[in-house]
Parts: structure tokens; C-alpha cells; sequence
């Protein structure tokens, strides 16, 4: 189950990028907190479990059935030998552990094992099965197999998959296989390639979706788009570029900004229940909530729809009423 519609993503708190302190971290938690966010979103790969530790701490002083935590399985930490002076995958942590590829029941145990300690908690509310169209062809089946045998044991409530790419996901919907898809980059006022593939069936299924990505790595974060800004973790090509400052100006018709629409957009869809956002301060917190905060007009909507920014079917449905803290959710 997912409270509210607006989530804290912690890739943050592993160092994703940029360094941030415990003591930042633990102070951005507070405030999420204390703004009324109640779901908490990490993975062992966010930091080699420095996302979890710090997300632990926060959350362990907190009433254990007021908040929802989601993490992952799929990348086991191992020690790596022999060890290096930083990790080698976007996380500016040290390279003293590896991350090692494993679906199977025995990985996902021991992960899930490895998270609670990191955590400090008896259960976890969501599993996701993280990139399995990373690792091998078949798995994502074998992951599910594996998240489906926790669940029936009790040991967490819903399980679904974390994932960039959209291939497959729509045939494992269908068959009831997840319960909540973690969707990152694909379903944006920039990419909308997850409509008809993933959301329309999730719609149908009762499937919850996930928005996670919904800045586009950056290029949808501010009010005017500028040159060099990232667009799915590389910079945006000129054509891109173009394409978001049209799409800001309209939104600066109707007195919204950009990162404010960026926010609301996902949710128009009846399938996405939350979006996700990385945030890396206390002001960032803020920022995000208050954005989250602004009922953006549907003439907004129509206007980027007539434009050819956004397709017919992504003409609003409903209004993101939802604010952190709501009961919105399904599992």
C-alpha cells in the first residue's frame, strides 16, 4: 500500500551523483516527515546500502504503521576483492563491495535479509524485482517467482518491478503476476512511451503504477530549461532542449512553472497512484511539497495536447487531488 501521491526517492542518500552528509540526510528525512510525506523508496544499489542505513535511521524512530517503505532485490552486495577507493557506479561512496546479479529464492532472501538489518525494520511493504531486463532475458519471471514465495510467507504485502525500460512488463500484468510497477523515465511531459505499453494495461488490471523519473534527470527540475541540463542521464541534445522551453513557455501562459506540471502530469493517468522524487535537502523538500501543492488548470493540459506535446490519451482523466499524507492507494 502506498499513502499520498507523492513519495521520497533515496537514491539521494547514497551519494548518487554527490556526496551528502549524514547529518543532511537525516534533516531532509525529518522535514519529508514533517511535511507529511509517508512513503520511502530505496534499494541495496543506492549507495551499496547507505541509502537503506540512512533511511533507517530516520524512519526507526518513527510509528512503524504510519509510514510505507518500498526497496529491492536483484543486486546482492558482495565484498570486492580486491577492494577499491570508490564505487564505479554513479554512487560516491567507497568501492569496498560489488553488486552482484541474483533472482533466484535463495538471492532474494538473503537481499530482503540484508535490507531489513540495514533498515532496522521486521518487514518491508514493497518489493520490486530492480532492472531484471539488466541482468538476463528470463529475469524478470524468476525474480517475481522468487518475490511471489515472499509474499505468500507473509513477509511483505505487495511486489511488483523497479525499472527504466518498458519491454514485457505489459504481458506480466496481464497475467497477474505483479501487484506495483516502479516505472522510471518512461512516463513524462518528455517521454510518453509508457501510455499504451504499461499504464493503460495496469489501468485495466488494477494495477498501481509508480511514476518515478518525472524530472526527466533534470531537464524538467526548473522553470527554464537551460543548455547543458540532463535529460535521461545525459545532456540534452538541442532538439530536446527546443522541444522543453515550447513546453515551458505554455505552462508560463497559465502561470504554472514547469517542474510544477512535471510533478502533476503522471498522475493525470487513473493507473499512477504516486510519483517519486529524489530529494537531496531539507529546501529541496519543501520546494517539492509545495509544488505538489499547486492545482494545475486543464486548459494547461489541452493547450500541450493541441501543441502535439502530448498525445490524446494523455488528456486528463481526473485531477491530481492526492496530497502527501492522503490515503490514495491501492496494493
Amino acid at each position: 500500500m502506498i499513502p499520498g501521491a507523492l513519495g521520497l526517492g533515496g537514491a539521494p542518500f547514497g551519494n548518487f551523483a554527490a556526496a551528502m552528509d549524514d547529518e543532511t540526510a537525516r534533516r531532509t528525512l525529518d522535514r519529508a516527515w514533517d511535511r507529511g510525506i509517508r512513503y520511502f523508496d530505496t534499494a541495496p544499489h543506492y549507495g551499496l546500502g547507505l541509502s537503506e542505513r540512512r533511511l533507517g535511521a530516520a524512519l526507526r524512530r518513527r510509528p512503524r504503521d504510519e509510514f510505507v517503505v518500498s526497496t529491492k532485490v536483484g543486486r546482492l552486495l558482495v565484498p570486492r576483492v580486491p577492494p577499491r577507493a570508490s564505487d564505479d557506479d554513479g554512487f560516491l561512496v567507497p568501492g569496498d563491495l560489488e553488486r552482484r546479479w541474483d533472482f533466484t529464492a535463495e538471492g532474494v532472501e538473503r537481499s530482503l535479509g540484508e535490507s531489513l538489518e540495514r533498515l532496522g525494520l521486521d518487514a518491508v511493504d514493497v518489493l520490486y524485482a530492480h532492472d531484471p531486463d539488466q541482468a538476463w532475458a528470463s529475469a524478470a519471471r524468476e525474480a517475481l517467482a522468487s518475490l511471489a514465495r515472499l509474499k505468500r510467507a507473509g513477509l511483505v504485502s505487495a511486489i511488483g518491478i523497479g525499472t527504466n525500460s518498458t519491454a514485457g512488463l505489459a504481458t506480466l500484468v496481464d497475467e497477474g503476476l505483479v501487484d506495483v510497477i516502479m516505472l522510471a523515465n518512461r512516463y513524462s511531459l518528455l517521454d510518453h512511451s509508457a501510455l499504451e505499453t504499461v499504464l493503460e494495461p495496469a489501468r485495466k488490471a488494477g494495477v498501481t503504477v509508480v511514476a518515478v523519473g518525472v524530472f526527466a534527470t533534470g531537464l524538467l527540475s526548473t522553470a527554464r530549461p537551460a543548455a547543458g541540463a540532463t535529460f535521461d542521464y545525459r545532456p540534452a541534445d538541442a532538439a530536446v532542449l527546443a522541444r522543453t522551453r515550447r513546453i515551458a513557455e505554455i505552462c508560463a501562459d497559465h502561470l504554472v512553472e514547469l517542474p510544477v506540471a512535471a510533478l502533476a502530469f503522471p498522475l493525470l493517468h487513473p493507473a499512477v497512484t504516486a510519483v517519486a522524487v529524489g530529494m537531496r535537502s531539507p529546501e529541496e523538500v519543501d520546494e517539492n511539497v509545495e509544488r505538489f501543492a499547486v492545482d494545475v488548470p486543464p486548459g494547461l493540459w489541452r493547450d500541450l495536447v493541441s501543441a502535439g506535446f502530448l498525445p490524446a490519451g494523455a488528456v486528463p482523466t481526473r485531477s491530481p487531488r492526492d496530497r502527501p499524507g492522503d490515503a490514495a492507494a491501492t496494493s
